[in-house]
């Protein structure tokens, strides 16, 4: 064949055999890829959310082969531990220093975090070891000799990006499979305009891991009853059911609260499952329940309970333990527990501000409220209609969740967090938005096909408004000081031995930056500091950020009581004068973010 009629053979091909349908899609490609370079340039920022950091260090841990394990101790972590051991081994010496109950010495369990994500990170960081300590003289990760980026976190937010997309595509085959592909191109393009999801893509946090297992439940869903309406399998319908169960107990795996969806999952086949309703509905609970079990089974072997210390976020908030104070508890009093009173008044409140503010922005805010109003519009497609009533039942679900599992997460880091989530609803919240969109669209009077255009492309800017605002100038900065300065974590981490104990009011961060296990401040700087260093740990160091320096001097210091730790703080930094009896007495000069004491003068010997 002569070379002019191979040049012709590749002109056809590209033309006609669908060349120009894969060259639509590489500058598709070209295109997100620079979205997100940009993104990541200008809009970066290292994790700010304790749950991120947490999660990363469970994965190094397990990545390490330490197992499930945490360097980030909660005090009330230790009282679960010690309690359950003790009733396990009744005979043994009651003494802690004598027998570790809390299992302390060497590598604690970890009872706070659902485990897939860790052990999804965990793959990663083996694939990929990056360098754990901070880098402060190549370009990017610092800029004049001064550290602007933590590798790992980078490294985790790329593999978190990557997961945006794949929930970006998944939008698109569920908008296709119960709409069509102008609105599946549509919602598709509208999530990847998200300006929420962008943040939670660079926070750490597993809402996007959560978020493809939710999208995959979804589309089970859908082939149900695109099954049941075009071609009848009873057998597929129940691998779907089956896989509609085993994605709900990865969900939960992801994020103990996403069990909860097993409720709307069982009340769907039940109303629409067909005349196999009642199996379908058996499958997919079999499928969770074997699904969730054997982490369940680990849990109650460590410490007696279902779900750690992540089983109590619904007492978490009450006015029994306000904010934080019952993960900082050694020995908390249960007894209010078991009262229903403060359950109610905490779901109150919270329901409240939710309806008021979260339920608003869903979507983002503009597709928000066309899927309100459109919820007003009955839709002709059966399939449609199921699924939309499926999405309000999760709404409901989650609006109670939220309410009562909100805890000091929620104020610590009030916009990335793991206890919002109605943000999972975002894609289907757009899917039918879109859809009330272009009804109303084909029923306006459209001159002519760039009007129509026009319309669109205003709809698409008005509901990406907020995702382009946060790509334009000024430049976001990519540190998260304060408190979080992982340099100074590194620097007062390394004069501690492995094995040394740490207490920090963002214990988080040191188990993270410093890798040392650290354990959260007691409830107070007196009994409970001195029941735990002489009963479970002796606390060789206290690190306390600008959390606790810059407390309000009459609410946090005065009124918290002569064992606060904000009146320690008020003594030791501005009076100086560390209580007599208080064990950590060297503190070296020139540290940047906060107050740091230990038992010896480590930084001369270095």
């Amino acid at each position: 064949m002569m070379l002019s009629e191979r040049i012709q053979t590749l002109i056809h091909k590209l033309e006609v055999e669908g060349g120009a349908r894969w060259a639509n899609y590489l500058a598709l490609s070209v295109a997100v890829f620079s979205l997100a370079v940009w993104y990541d340039l200008h809009c970066y920022r290292n994790f700010n959310a304790p749950e991120a950091m947490d999660a990363a260090q469970v994965a190094r841990n397990l990545a390490a082969g330490h197992g499930f394990s945490t360097e980030f101790i909660r005090p009330f972590s230790v009282y679960l531990i010690q309690k359950h051991n003790h009733a396990l081994m009744p005979d043994k010496n009651a003494s802690t220093n004598a027998v570790d109950y809390a299992q302390i010495q060497g590598w604690h369990p970890d009872l706070a975090n659902a485990p897939l994500y860790p052990l999804v990170l965990a793959g990663l960081l083996t694939l990929h070891t990056p360098d754990w300590q901070v880098e402060r003289h190549k370009s990017f990760w610092s800029e004049g000799g001064r550290f602007v980026r933590y590798k790992p976190e980078f490294y985790i937010a790329l593999f978190n990006q990557l997961l945006l997309l794949v929930v970006v595509w998944l939008t698109f085959l569920v908008a296709r499979k119960i709409f069509d592909a102008p609105a599946a191109w549509l919602a598709a393009l509208l999530v990847l305009g998200s300006d929420v999801l962008w943040k939670f893509s660079v926070s750490g946090l597993p809402t996007l891991l959560l978020l493809v297992i939710f999208l995959g439940l979804f589309w089970c869903l859908a082939s149900v009853e695109t099954s049941d309406t075009e071609n009848p399998d009873s057998r597929r319908r129940f691998i779907l059911a089956v896989s509609a169960g085993l994605l709900t107990g990865l969900g939960m795996l992801t994020r103990y609260s996403f069990g909860w969806v097993i409720l709307p999952v069982l009340l769907y086949f039940t109303l629409f499952g067909g005349a196999r309703r009642t199996g379908l509905a058996v499958a997919a609970v079999l499928a969770f329940a074997v699904t969730v079990a054997p982490w369940i089974a680990r849990n109650l072997a460590v410490s007696g309970t279902l779900f750690g210390t992540a089983g109590y976020a619904v007492v978490e908030g009450t006015m029994a333990f306000p904010g934080s104070r019952l993960m900082q508890a050694l020995t908390p009093d249960m007894t209010s527990a078991y009262w229903v009173f403060p359950y109610m008044v905490k779901l109150w409140i919270n329901l409240r501000a939710i309806l008021q503010d979260d339920v608003l922005r869903l979507g983002g805010g503009w597709m928000g409220i066309l899927f309100l109003a459109g919820l007003l519009l009955g839709l002709r497609n059966v399939v449609a209609r199921r699924l939309r009533y499926f999405t309000m039942m999760c709404l409901g679900v989650f609006l109670v969740v939220t309410a009562l599992g909100r805890t000091h997460w929620s104020a610590i880091s009030p916009e990335m967090n793991t206890e919002n989530p109605l943000v999972l609803l975002t894609p289907l919240v757009v899917i039918f938005g879109v859809a009330f969109f272009l009804t109303l669209l084909n029923q306006m009077n459209v001159p002519a096909v760039q009007v129509r255009y026009a319309v669109v492309g205003l709809v698409v800017m008005l509901a990406c408004q907020q995702f382009i605002m946060t790509l334009l100038p000024p430049k976001t900065s990519p540190s998260a000081y304060p408190p979080y300065y992982p340099p100074e974590i590194q620097k007062f981490s390394g004069w501690m031995q492995p094995d040394e104990l740490v207490m920090s009011d963002i214990p988080w961060a040191v188990a993270w930056y410093g890798d040392r296990q650290c354990t959260w401040t007691t409830s107070n700087s007196q009994y409970e500091f001195f029941a735990f260093h002489d009963n479970v740990k002796m606390v060789r160091a206290l690190y306390l950020t600008l959390n606790t320096l810059d407390a309000k001097l009459f609410t946090e210091c005065l009124q918290g009581g002569v064992d606060s730790w904000g009146n320690f703080v008020l003594k030791t930094a501005v009076a100086n004068q560390i209580p007599p009896q208080f064990p950590l007495k060297a503190a070296p000069y020139g540290l940047l973010s906060g107050l740091f004491l230990t038992d010896r003068q480590r930084w001369e010997t270095q």
